[in-house]
């Protein structure tokens, strides 16, 4: 673990991370001000001792609105990547261990999903189903969903056809035993890349949707949101769109990097570098 550290990619990523975490941590329990109620005698003020960050067209304290966005942010992002991981692992490994009529129809369906476009999915059942935070969820899981399942499966493919396996049968072992104890062991790896790439993707895809009025309704508030009713302002409250944007920013950079040195510490290629 502290040889994975002294790489500059991962120290940085995870330096980045571990303030976007804080972030969340700290609004979940205590912020400035209040993140939602309304003080017009207080709109467009910019940064100052009492409100660092400045307030926006309704008063709000921004600080005090990014800490709160940065939990649902990275609340939303997780949720994203648990269900995806947790159902792809699930359909990949299946699939790919048994084949058959099961692999073919699976294989059909994870095709027809990844023939979408990512945001414009979910952006479809968030319309038809509403904007709300659960929404969100279901409909940015089952859009990544179809990449962890083909991670898994083409993994498992491989997997299946080893010594080691035939051995476990041999000893006399059960079919889903050996799925579970010698299969899933070395999906890991490309799991847990794939896992810290799918993060990002769904703190970016939840701004998007966010910035577009497809995200968690307000008063509560997120980043995307946010970037949103700064539009009209940018001119003459710029605070408005920096402080947003340099957050969403600085997490999406902490995730890459991290990803990055993820991937080169799990590649056999790299050990020696």
């Amino acid at each position: 673990m502290t040889r994975f550290f002294r790489r500059p990619n991962a120290a940085i990523g995870a330096t980045l991370l571990a303030i976007v975490f804080a972030a969340a941590l700290v609004g979940a329990f205590w912020t400035p001000h209040d993140p939602v109620g309304n003080e017009l005698a207080l709109r467009l003020k910019p940064p100052s001792a009492s409100h660092w960050l400045g307030t926006d067209e309704w008063g709000r304290d921004v600080l005090s609105r990014l800490l709160v966005g940065a939990g649902t942010s990275v609340g939303i992002s997780l949720a994203t990547v648990a269900l995806a991981v947790g159902a792809g692992v699930l359909i990949g490994a299946i699939v790919g261990y048994y084949g058959g009529w099961m692999d073919r129809i699976a294989s059909s369906i994870l095709d027809a999903l990844l023939a979408f476009p990512g945001l414009f999915f979910a952006m479809a059942m968030i319309v038809v189903f509403g904007p709300t935070k659960y929404n969100v969820i279901l409909a940015l899981g089952l859009n990544y969903l179809p990449s962890v399942a083909r991670i898994v499966r083409g993994t498992v493919l491989s997997v299946r056809e080893r010594e080691f396996v035939d051995a476990s049968r041999v000893m006399g072992n059960a079919e889903f035993f050996t799925l579970l104890r010698h299969v899933l062991p070395n999906c890991i790896a490309p799991v847990t890349v794939l896992a810290t790439m799918l993060f990002g993707w769904a703190l970016l895809a939840e701004s998007s949707l966010s910035f577009l009025g497809l995200g968690v309704p307000p008063p509560a508030p997120s980043w995307g949101g946010m970037l949103s009713d700064a539009r009209q302002f940018v001119a003459t409250s710029s605070w408005l769109a920096i402080a947003p944007g340099a957050c969403i920013s600085l997490a999406l950079l902490g995730v890459n990097l991290l990803g990055d040195a993820v991937r080169d510490a799990l590649d056999p290629r790299m050990k020696n570098l």
